[in-house]
């Protein structure tokens, strides 16, 4: 099992096991989810630290893998993600419920390209070379989302993000974690 995080700032580590919420369309974070300690050092108000949980199994007999199965969920990490009470409200958490959003839609985009792959004799490669690249993507995405956004200033690019974010997940409807 492999678990990687991604925070907002582009931040990427390998994660002990602690508390997950697993992305759902039906629940929105709350400020309560966000149980870190602050870092009053940085100026950022809030972190949101969320990843793509894999998992892979391959079946195999003497000679061949003959197939194999895989689990990929969008997760937040409460433990990692932190907020200063005093700097935020419900807009800043809308921008911070976006940036789990965005794992979501690349967890999709992770089993769409899953669902492509055909058993061979590189299963196992061709598996981890597909998680590693959709990370470099997400991680790219998630910096664009708060480099465009000036990290939520931008109002209006932050309406834009949001917009096109909802019609990204609405297109890969079909691959949504369950």
């Amino acid at each position: 099992m492999s678990r990687i995080i991604i925070l907002f700032c582009c931040f990427i580590c390998v994660q002990k096991d602690e508390p997950i919420i697993t992305w759902r369309e039906s629940y929105k974070l709350s400020w309560n989810d966000f149980k870190g300690e602050a870092n009053q050092s940085l100026k950022a108000v809030a972190i949101t630290a969320s990843g793509i949980n894999f998992e892979y199994y391959i079946k195999q007999n003497a000679f061949k893998a003959v197939s194999f199965k895989t689990k990929v969920e969008a997760c937040f990490f409460p433990e990692e993600s932190w907020f200063k009470p005093e700097l935020v409200n419900d807009y800043i958490l809308s921008h911070e419920q976006l940036h789990y959003d965005i794992t979501e839609l690349y967890a999709r985009k992770f089993r769409q390209q899953l669902g492509q792959l055909k058993v061979s004799k590189t299963i196992k490669n061709d598996l981890e070379s597909l998680q590693k690249s959709i990370n470099e993507q997400l991680a790219v995405r998630q910096n664009e989302y708060d480099a465009e956004t000036n990290n939520s200033i931008n109002k209006e690019a932050q309406l834009l993000w949001q917009q096109k974010i909802t019609k990204e997940l609405q297109t890969l409807v079909s691959y949504k974690s369950e």
